[in-house]
């Protein structure tokens, strides 16, 4: 199997076409970005094609990221991805942002917790942890809430945006944190889940973990009739 592999999720495009048989990537590609996911996409995801034999005709399945991350790049992936599987009559399944941090730390989890968290600013996280007991499935929560979840299972291997934050929290508690540097998801990582997803289940969907930071002031409502 061949699966196109598209991460816009947080400040990175990257897209990538990997195959089950073979251990790295047949062709990859990211760029690191804050903004311009949308104009950079297409473009990223054509020259990683095009370097690969049969193009969108060898593809069996495509991979999207859907969150948790920006609103903007979320949607940018989750079109694309879209559009390539109705063009193309592929497959296509959504892959959690969260998840795909956590998957390159897996052979290094130990005794302890490892736990993806991505920084959603004004104090919280977005995360999300694997170990023992029930883990954490991903959240939207205040860094000390957080921090408060994960303490009592042994040291944490972090990783994410959000890791220094939570690293210092649980050190005022006592928990050792090893912070293992990777601020956003290996598109490699994001195949790889791609490849054991369940098209049925696994839909090409925005997770979000918190309601939009918009809303509309009271009194500039205009009154029903």
């Amino acid at each position: 199997m061949r699966i196109l592999a598209i991460d816009t999720a947080l400040d990175i495009c990257a897209a990538c076409v990997a195959a089950d048989d073979a251990e790295s990537p047949l062709s990859a590609e990211s760029l690191s970005m804050e903004r311009g996911h949308a104009e950079a996409l297409l473009p990223l995801i054509e020259r990683v094609i095009a370097r690969v034999e049969g193009g969108f005709g060898a593809i069996d399945r495509v991979a999207v990221t859907v969150g948790p991350g920006s609103y903007t790049g979320l949607r940018v992936g989750l079109s694309a991805a879209r559009a390539i599987g109705l063009a193309t009559g592929k497959p296509v399944v959504g892959v959690g942002t969260l998840s795909a941090l956590l998957a390159p730390l897996l052979a290094d989890a130990g005794e302890g917790l490892i736990a993806a968290a991505v920084d959603a600013r004004h104090g919280a996280v977005y995360v999300q942890a694997l170990g023992p007991g029930d883990g954490l499935a991903p959240a939207h929560l205040a860094v000390e809430a957080a921090a408060e979840r994960l303490a009592g299972n042994g040291p944490v291997l972090l990783v994410g945006s959000g890791a220094p934050l939570l690293a210092a929290a649980l050190a005022t508690r006592g928990v050792a944190a090893r912070i293992a540097g990777i601020s956003a998801p290996d598109i490699a990582s994001v195949a790889s889940l791609g490849f054991v997803a369940d098209p049925d289940h696994a839909l090409p969907r925005p997770m979000y973990l918190r309601g939009p930071d918009a809303r509309p002031q009271d009194h500039a409502r205009i009154a029903r009739r």
